[in-house]
């Protein structure tokens, strides 16, 4: 862990405290952090008082060198140092508008998808992918589902922590039970319902983590391009 200024140093624990405090995703923590460490490196560690015109730089420069969703992360990592660690009134900056974008949502049909499962040749992306999208699931939501989740008595998968922290409860067609199953059998791990296969399919049944989201994602990408499908990422994610 690096060691930061004083008292930015304080500061950032205290905005990792509250972070974790408030309950929220892993991955919304890690994104507000780094935007506050980037912050933090902007402006020497000195984030007390930034004013209009400092926000106005440091967001003008980041726009010109990641996408609306980046600046957005930072934008809603500041508001919440500024409300829990700084304590002040936060006043949204009217000087960031996101990007008026109007277009189709980008959808897999169902002859995409199955030229996609078609395609992959390694079984856990396989079945990974296809029960994504006839689960209907982000891929986050896929990748932390455990074998306690599949209901085969009621016909359902519980969906758990999904968007806004909320658990819910998705149907389960007889398909897509009858291809978990027959994966399980493969790897037999106790609880992941796909584990990680750094470790091969020996190790597969002691992994301690589910699949690599990276590698996940690289995989449907390179299928997608090999179908001469412009769609690159997960059907759901």
């Amino acid at each position: 862990m690096a060691d930061y200024p004083q008292p930015f140093e304080q500061q950032y624990q205290s905005h990792l405290k509250h972070l974790k405090l408030k309950g929220l995703q892993p991955k919304t923590i890690d994104a507000y952090a780094r935007g506050m460490r980037r912050i933090g490196a902007y402006f020497s560690w000195r984030v007390d008082a930034l004013s209009e015109d400092d926000l106005v730089a440091y967001f003008t420069d980041l726009m010109a060198s990641h996408s609306w969703s980046g600046v957005k992360l930072d934008l809603y990592g500041w508001k919440f140092f500024n409300q829990h660690v700084l304590r002040k009134p936060w006043v949204s900056p009217n000087f960031i508008r996101p990007p008026k974008v109007s277009r189709l949502p980008d959808i897999v049909s169902v002859a995409q998808a199955q030229a996609i499962f078609g395609a992959t040749r390694v079984l856990s992306y396989r079945v990974f992918f296809f029960a994504l999208y006839s689960l209907g699931l982000r891929l986050g939501e896929g990748l932390a589902l455990t074998v306690g989740d599949i209901d085969a008595e009621r016909m359902r998968v519980h969906v758990r922590d999904a968007k806004g922290n909320r658990d819910r409860l998705v149907p389960l067609p007889q398909q897509t039970l009858r291809v978990l199953r027959d994966y399980w059998r493969v790897h037999q791990h106790p609880q992941l319902l796909f584990p990680n296969r750094a470790g091969g399919l020996r190790g597969a049944k002691a992994a301690t983590s589910p699949l690599d989201r990276g590698g996940v994602q690289r995989a449907l990408h390179q299928v997608a391009a090999g179908c001469g499908l412009k769609k690159t990422s997960p059907p759901t994610a």
